[in-house]
């Protein structure tokens, strides 16, 4: 039965006046990144022009039939920054706050995150701009399939791959896939990741994410001398990402002292029990009310000395206004962007080992390309399979990025980003320019 539309409330992005200041901005702070990962690899300046910009930005108008019986016209995005090494993947987002930039600079973030995990993707990201909690379960799949019509020319499961993101799930999904299906006159499972498995989505899927925060969480204690036993975490936004990750460290035996997530949260000393809270998450929609333990807020959460902080929620909220605040050993970046540019030098400048997000939360995207994989081949695997395959691959990939952090002696995120840098440069160079 294809899930619900409703989703965990702290996943929800409302308009923030600041969103885009300049510490703030998503394409800057990409950018940045990107910038200084080129210079450290010596790129080539044509090369450098070429990945400095998306390949294809497309706005599209998406005339609604409400059902008052009026037409709204909603604004539509979708970007492919890079498909050399493959279709693009990426998700599609319902949010008030969606922007052509914004999309942009979460297209050129897929393009690094399939690329350090080293799967055939490239990067896309897309968006509607809507509220979708003010609309209709019917006016949200009229929307999801004119938006999926005015884009159809690039999907496809050679072209692009589209995946749920924030206010998207599975049941959208499924209207994307049975649309595009519709237009190719039959059904084509592989357009769309994260579909109901009832439709082919793979088993795994949903945890995926989280699962791979945990992965990297446990190597990164690993590689400070640390067992996960007893080691103190503390869990900021808990929707799928956060709650996953906290409920999976629980069982490797870390104490999850904190959790938070938009109505605050809870404190306990002695481990919160992440069974119960996702349970009254599930009945109540947030965090607030569960008595787990001392009421604690977003930024007192921060500021906690715990010896893993894993922000799972929204972009920007680590930056020079709290990052000098933040004590914990090891950053797991659940989140897209947790951490403005600006904050990197603040937590390097503390000792604290951040685990980037291109590399922490590309659990699902990895998984996504399990999916695919077992769309196009009709052969589909246990979860104990994915599992295994998913951890093997962020295995491999934190190594990857830990290796080159130690050799060229900068930070992780630095390391991630020169590592999938080079491997879409190596693929235009093989490929060269088409003239």
């Amino acid at each position: 039965m294809a899930s619900d539309l409703r989703l965990p409330t702290d996943r929800i992005v409302r308009p923030d006046k600041d969103r885009f200041l300049a510490e703030e901005n998503p394409f800057e702070a990409m950018m940045s990144r990107f910038d200084r990962a080129a210079e450290l690899l010596d790129l080539e300046p044509g090369l450098y022009k070429v990945l400095r910009h998306a390949e294809k930005q497309i706005t599209v108008s998406v005339p609604v039939l409400m059902d008052n019986g009026e037409v709204e016209v909603f604004t539509g995005h979708r970007v492919l920054y890079n498909t050399s090494r493959g279709p693009g993947k990426g998700g599609i987002r319902f949010d008030m706050a969606v922007t052509l930039e914004e999309v942009t600079a979460l297209a050129a973030w897929m393009a690094w995150k399939c690329a350090v995990v080293n799967i055939p993707f490239g990067g896309a990201k897309g968006g509607v701009v809507c509220d979708p909690l003010g609309m209709s379960v019917g006016e949200l799949e009229r929307l999801t399939r004119r938006y999926t019509a005015g884009i159809i020319s690039v999907l496809g499961p050679d072209s692009d791959v589209p995946a749920p993101d924030v206010n998207t799930n599975e049941r959208v999904m499924a209207w994307v896939m049975d649309t595009y299906s519709m237009h190719m006159r039959h059904t084509v499972t592989a357009v769309v990741t994260g579909k109901p498995v009832e439709m082919g989505g793979s088993l795994g899927r949903r945890e995926a994410t989280g699962r791979g925060c945990t992965v990297v969480t446990k190597l990164a204690l690993q590689h400070f001398g640390m067992k996960p036993q007893g080691a103190t975490v503390a869990v900021q936004g808990f929707g799928n990402v956060g709650s996953t990750a906290a409920m999976l460290l629980e069982r490797e035996g870390c104490k999850v002292v904190a959790i938070t997530d938009r109505a605050g949260g809870c404190y306990n000393k002695g481990g919160v029990d992440v069974q119960a809270a996702i349970q009254w998450t599930r009945q109540h929609g947030t965090l607030e009310g569960f008595t787990g333990g001392d009421a604690l807020s977003n930024d007192e959460l921060f500021a906690l000395d715990v010896d893993g902080l894993v922000p799972a929620a929204l972009e920007n909220v680590i930056t020079t206004r709290n990052a000098d605040k933040i004590r914990a050993r090891i950053i797991c970046e659940g989140a897209n962007g947790p951490t403005s540019a600006a904050a990197d030098a603040i937590l390097d400048e503390k000792g604290i080992f951040v685990i980037p997000d291109i590399l922490a939360n590309a659990g699902g995207v990895t998984v996504s390309y399990f999916e695919w994989v077992q769309d196009r081949h009709g052969y589909f695997w246990s979860e104990a399979e994915v599992n295994t395959r998913l951890e093997d691959i962020m295995t491999r990939s934190f190594h990857d990025v830990l290796k080159l952090s130690q050799q060229h002696k900068v930070n992780m995120r630095t390391a991630a980003y020169m590592l999938s840098i080079s491997r879409v440069a190596t693929v235009h160079r093989l490929r060269g320019i088409y003239a």
